[in-house]
């Protein structure tokens, strides 16, 4: 892979222009007005202008000011360098530009760091910033730290983190990597993984690798993984019977401090006082947080926001509200680490104005305002673009499209929908906006439509199999999957999605819960729907489908009841911690007290059943 040519930067040198530098270089090609040469071992030689190179390193400018000599250094022999990794060196020195490729990108790093170049040692790590994948992050993490190249290193690691399930799978360089290594990458709390069983299948590999060498370092390696955190199952019979850990008596402690925990797991509203939560079972630190802003709860809107940290499965408060008041029936979007706050309703104004909440800053901002008021307001991103389709303005449901781009804070209107919609859900798939169902003012609608922003059209896509108002609607795994919503007569639980390729629709499994005007995001490789309403009253619960097993699953309910609520999900946030749970320690015993909440409550509820049902 060729990288193009890199540009240090827009100038050349102060006071001095391109051409001028050019010149330079044309004059050193043809020997002319050179004052120095350097020798390479099998004899090849370069002239050079001294003031060039020592302008752009501190070992030219050594060696060629030194005073350790009796006359002017100008014939200089340097062992151990390549005619072209030179030749590189000598046209950053002189033009700041090199091209950089994969084959050549090893070598010209270690002579442009012998030769203190620092310029091109930049430019050598960027471009292996970018050209990082789970087959080589390894290899280049390991360069960096034998090269002491510590922004690099810091990179490629945290590319590993974050990457470290396709690396898990795929990467053959990662078993090479020693124990010690090793035991570093899969002991982080930073570590990328939904389920701890990823990390005992590598350290399998990794021992199989050498098994006479490496079986002993089973116990060092599963203190590494959280036993506590695996499917039960998994661990009796995959982890706690393999011949690797069954040999190994030094295995035992382990193994017998996950069976306590496990059997604590399932009596513990049997414990007595306070139970913490074992390292073993103490959850990493997530790399996507799941932002919820705003909604309608208990009869009026809110500016409330949470998070939801996947590894705990726990919600957490975020104290930094918009002080600009409450919305609901609104849109989010994010780019990079700004969640768009679009339209939406307070209960009295419908609004075409428009939020913005910084969460590496944790500050709000006010950007420009929309063309129309868009309350019910559906709202997707392709390229850094945010498009607000559709909605009420407080007289008419819109087909009007407009878009939003944030380098120039300006909105313009695009080429409007087939339809009007209000309460309709929209998402973006292979770069193209889906947008479907809605209320027209008249019926519940089961019509789709999709546009291209390339051409600026919209095109129907086949109908629904049901009408979908107050409908949420996500991409996933190459599929527009559309779930719950009002069809005119009740809430839905069901769903279903559309497939491009095959233009048609399909059913999925039913979620537990009937909603409208709910929240809905991917998140770990899962859809979770937050919230919404029932048709008898506002909820917060929160359940997540996987499309692996075809199943819906419950998570932990949100903090607050809520509808008309809407979320975004951020990733690779530097200030991460500042939005998942705090306590991880006391996770057991939190759930302690909310199942202890439970009983108790069914047991309040018990006899009240029991004398109603006294005089039938």
């Amino acid at each position: 892979m060729t990288m193009p040519e890199a540009n240090a930067g827009d100038c050349i040198g102060r006071g001095l222009s391109q051409s001028a530098m050019q010149t330079l270089s044309d004059l050193r090609e043809m020997n002319m007005l050179c004052d120095a040469v350097i020798r390479l071992d099998d004899g090849i030689v370069f002239p050079v202008h001294r003031a060039i190179l020592s302008a752009c390193s501190p070992y030219f400018r050594a060696l060629f000011t030194t005073t350790l000599h009796q006359k002017a250094k100008t014939d200089v022999e340097i062992p151990g360098l390549g005619e072209n990794e030179l030749k590189s060196i000598l046209e950053y020195a002189y033009l700041r530009k090199v091209d950089i490729n994969f084959d050549n990108v090893s070598n010209l790093l270690s002579t442009a760091d012998y030769l203190a170049v620092s310029g091109v040692v930049e430019l050598c790590c960027k471009f292996l910033k970018t050209v990082l994948s789970p087959q080589n992050c390894i290899r280049i993490l390991k360069y960096a730290r034998d090269h002491f190249l510590k922004g690099l290193e810091n990179e490629a690691f945290t590319y590993v983190m974050k990457n470290f399930v396709m690396i898990a799978q795929k990467s053959e360089e990662i078993l090479g990597l020693s124990v010690e290594e090793i035991t570093e990458i899969i002991g982080s709390e930073e570590l990328n993984v939904k389920s701890e069983e990823v990390i005992w299948e590598l350290v399998l590999r990794w021992i199989n690798l050498d098994p006479e060498h490496r079986k002993h370092h089973i116990v060092v390696l599963m203190s590494q993984i959280r036993l506590g955190l695996m499917d039960t199952h998994f661990f009796l019979e995959r982890v706690k019977e393999h011949d690797y850990v069954s040999t190994n008596e030094q295995c035992r402690p382990k193994i017998i401090d996950t069976l306590r925990f496990l059997y604590d797991l399932e009596m513990i509203t049997q414990r007595t006082g306070e139970v913490s939560t074992p390292e073993i079972a103490r959850p990493r630190i997530p790399h996507e947080i799941l932002f919820v802003i705003g909604g309608w709860s208990g009869g009026s809107p809110t500016n409330y926001v949470e998070t939801y940290d996947t590894r705990a499965d726990r919600w957490v408060k975020v104290e930094e509200v918009d002080t600009s008041g409450p919305r609901a029936y609104h849109g989010t979007a994010v780019i990079g680490h700004d969640i768009y706050v679009i339209g939406g309703f307070d209960g009295v104004y419908y609004f075409n104005s428009c939020r913005c909440f910084n969460a590496e800053t944790k500050t709000w901002r006010e950007i420009a305002p929309m063309n129309a008021r868009r309350c019910y307001v559906s709202v997707a991103v392709v390229d850094d673009k945010i498009y607000a389709m559709g909605g009420f303005d407080g007289h008419n449901r819109q087909d009007t499209v407009e878009k939003y781009d944030y380098k120039t804070n300006q909105w313009t209107m695009v080429a409007p929908m087939n339809a009007q919609r209000s309460d309709a859900s929209a998402t973006s798939l292979n770069g193209k906006i889906y947008i479907t169902g809605g209320f027209n003012g008249h019926e519940c609608m089961n019509t789709a439509e999709v546009y291209d922003p390339d051409l600026d059209t919209w095109s129907m896509i086949p109908a629904m199999r049901s009408r979908r108002s107050g409908v949420s609607c996500v991409a996933y795994h190459g599929c527009v999957y559309v779930i719950g919503g009002f069809n005119g007569i009740s809430r839905m639980s069901s769903g279903e999605k559309f497939n491009p390729a095959t233009n048609s629709w399909t059913p999925i499994p039913d979620m537990y819960n009937p909603r409208s005007n709910f929240a809905i995001e991917v998140i770990d490789d899962m859809i979770f729907a937050m919230g919404g309403f029932n048709g008898v009253t506002t909820i917060y619960h929160v359940e997540c489908y996987d499309d692996t097993t075809n199943e819906w699953y419950e998570a932990t309910d949100m903090n607050i009841y809520r509808s008309a609520l809407s979320s975004s999900v951020i990733k690779d946030l530097p200030n991460v911690r500042d939005y998942i749970h705090q306590h991880r320690d006391r996770l057991m015993e939190e759930k302690r007290q909310k199942l202890l909440a439970l009983d108790a409550q069914r047991a309040n509820h018990h006899p009240r059943q029991v004398q109603e049902r006294q005089p039938q």
